[in-house]
């Protein structure tokens, strides 16, 4: 008759709008918390929570409140344990040893015990100590003729919350945030209690028999502690009574929440870590995933027109950097043309760096000891003298010879540089680098299409030329897959997209792979090198070119043949390489990823590139949501230190993914949920 009278009565036209109201605003699986408002002793015993438009909400939990609050005034000291003073009052007829198991229980909780206690015990501790949770258990009574509500702390002695006022005060200001009157009448204790800015009540609205209280602080205990909110734990823990209600009618009814709206509800989380309880409002789940997508979209769009470009080349060459150290490459050996050797050829009348003569005698000195390949590193667009004819017919006829022009570049004016007149167009590479923006060498050019009017007409790279002749040797002929990739061995090259790896956009200009340099203390020490005084003094030990790559080239500052690298000098300014020191990287690469399963670096394709950087944002929006300052700012320098750690093990591994965009989009998300977990969003009361 109750229920039925209640509901008909909020039903009512006169409610009418606020029941529209409600069903138009609130969602019914999302978290409410509805407060409702009376002084009025016979309103706050009716049992609100079976209003039939309440019950469809099963997030939904309702607490009272008096019309007039304040907040507290807070003087606490931080602590990493909940502390709980519980004070079990007179045991007659009831087992209050059953709600000290409970308690005793609890994790990480610090819990005083009085048992039957005197007012003087009870006031010494709530005078002396700090304390997050007031629990008691015991027999309690209505107000009497004076108004006040009693509770029973042993089998003599009975007091009022009145000579508790200057104790519970003293308590609040120390961080008290919950009380638990788990006693008969526990809703007769109230009108003094809101005389106490007390921030959360937990009391019986009648007289409680003593299963139905042991169960409910049994299943309260469980839920709260276990990282639901207070609203949601008291909600689990009145329905699950249903389960006694055969024995105890209405024990579904007795729970009840009373709240000072000038406090936020605690978490068994906040009271550990600060012993306060300010709520961090939780963003909901589509809240966060629109901030994480706009977040993440803003930076894909950055990073289409090339603004992170810079950031994410900087990134690549650090991660270049601090890989650990290899080995030079033994296959190869480099002949390098000092400026002491180009000063001791001007008597030779060169065309060049290196003189007719000279290579003349190069050539004679090495070829004998059958060096797999030879590149020579040095233009030579001019015929050799006709009286040469030595020189002449090493360079026609040795088939171990590979030489070096340079494509046209129209759009610079720039005609190239012709190959040896004597060399056949299959033993010709081209020398060309494509260096980016910042003048950094990151990229290695394998193949292109010359310009029909260039001087260089191979469409082949003079670092691949070598490799590809040096692995022939070996059984490891070039074979082209079905969607033409060159495959060498069992090692698939796979070109560089120009929309991924950090180079949005460029035209890569050929087919191209990211340089792998070879990771060593000194990067100019890729492979041994002898000077040509050295080789022509009879210095050297002509046994090691026997089955090498034997690379000639100008080390000299004059031809102005350097290139930045990532590499940085003993005094931290860019490093330079020679172009055949540059040369020998790229031949090595290729001969270890084929011969050693030295990985080649790779990219991710664009899609998962988008997914991983989006997945960052989400992750960090997730870690971060509902906490606090100093923690949120723990969590996302923890989520952005993971994120380096595992792009920087991906690249040891070779792989480049994106770290830059990633870590853009975990820090500003994680900036903005943590602000408006802070300050923006407010959960729904």
């Amino acid at each position: 008759m109750l229920l039925a009278a209640l509901n008909q009565w909020l039903s009512g036209a006169e409610l009418q709008p606020i029941r529209e109201k409600l069903l138009e605003k609130l969602l019914a699986t999302e978290p409410i918390q509805m407060v409702l408002q009376t002084a009025d002793p016979l309103l706050q015993r009716l049992p609100w929570h079976r209003w039939s438009l309440l019950e469809r909400y099963t997030q939904m939990e309702l607490a009272l409140s008096h019309p007039t609050f304040e907040r507290p005034e807070r003087c606490w000291q931080p602590r990493s344990t909940v502390k709980i003073l519980a004070i079990l009052g007179n045991s007659e007829a009831i087992d209050v040893q059953a709600d000290r198991k409970l308690l005793e229980q609890l994790p990480n909780a610090t819990v005083k015990f009085l048992v039957e206690p005197n007012l003087r015990d009870i006031t010494d501790q709530l005078w002396e100590a700090g304390w997050d949770i007031l629990f008691f258990a015991g027999h309690s009574s209505r107000p009497d003729q004076a108004g006040s509500g009693r509770i029973f702390v042993n089998p003599r002695e009975h007091l009022t919350l009145d000579q508790l006022k200057y104790a519970l005060r003293k308590a609040i200001e120390g961080g008290l945030v919950l009380a638990i009157f788990n006693s008969c009448d526990g809703l007769g204790l109230v009108p003094n209690l809101l005389e106490l800015p007390i921030p959360q009540l937990i009391v019986m609205r009648e007289p409680v028999p003593d299963r139905v209280a042991q169960a409910f602080l049994q299943y309260f205990l469980k839920a709260f502690s276990g990282g639901k909110s207070l609203y949601l734990a008291v909600r689990e823990a009145r329905q699950r009574l249903q389960g006694l209600e055969n024995q105890f009618p209405c024990a579904t009814w007795l729970p009840v929440i009373f709240q000072n709206l000038a406090e936020h509800p605690p978490t068994w989380q906040s009271l550990q870590t600060h012993g306060q309880a300010p709520l961090r409002p939780q963003l909901h789940f589509w809240q966060r995933g629109a901030m994480s997508l706009s977040i993440t979209l803003v930076i894909l769009l950055l990073r289409q027109v090339g603004l992170l470009q810079t950031w994410e080349l900087n990134a690549y060459d650090q991660f270049l950097r601090l890989r650990p150290a290899e080995r030079p490459d033994s296959r190869l050996l480099v002949v390098t043309i000092t400026e002491a050797d180009i000063q001791a050829q001007q008597s030779e009348r060169p065309r060049g760096s290196l003189s007719d003569r000279s290579l003349l005698k190069v050539l004679r000195t090495i070829v004998p000891y059958q060096p797999r390949v030879i590149g020579l590193d040095v233009y030579r667009d001019f015929p050799t003298d006709l009286e040469n004819q030595p020189l002449i017919r090493q360079l026609h006829q040795n088939q171990h010879l590979i030489a070096v022009c340079k494509t046209s570049a129209p759009e610079l004016e720039d005609p190239g540089v012709a190959p040896p007149p004597e060399i056949s167009p299959d033993r010709l590479g081209f020398s060309d680098f494509v260096p980016d923006a910042d003048d950094i060498l990151r990229r290695q050019l394998l193949t292109m299409i010359p310009a029909p009017a260039s001087r260089c007409a191979s469409g082949y790279a003079f670092n691949l030329q070598l490799a590809l002749r040096y692995l022939a040797a070996m059984g490891i002929p070039p074979r082209l897959t079905p969607d033409h990739k060159l495959q060498l061995g069992s090692v698939i090259i796979q070109p560089l997209n120009p929309q991924s790896g950090g180079y949005q956009g460029l035209d890569t200009g050929g087919s191209q792979i990211l340089l792998n340099y070879r990771s060593l203390p000194d990067p100019a020490a890729i492979a041994p090198q002898v000077t040509l005084k050295d080789l022509f003094s009879g210095q050297v030990d002509l046994q090691r070119f026997h089955n090498r790559i034997v690379l000639i080239g100008v080390t000299a500052p004059s031809p102005n043949d350097y290139w930045g690298t990532p590499y940085l000098d003993a005094k931290g300014n860019r490093l330079h390489l020679p172009g055949v020191i540059v040369q020998a990287h790229l031949v090595s690469q290729i001969l270890s990823a084929v011969l050693d399963r030295r990985s080649l670096l790779w990219v991710w394709p664009e899609p998962l590139e988008m997914a991983w950087i989006g997945g960052w944002a989400v992750l960090t929006a997730i870690l971060i949501s509902g906490t606090r300052w100093r923690v949120g700012l723990l969590r996302g320098a923890i989520a952005v230190f993971s994120l380096w750690g595992l792009c920087f093990g991906l690249f040891l591994m070779g792989g480049w993914v994106p770290w830059v965009p990633a870590a853009l989009a975990s820090i500003l998300t994680g900036s903005v949920v943590l602000f408006l977990a802070n300050y923006g969003f407010h959960n729904h009361r």
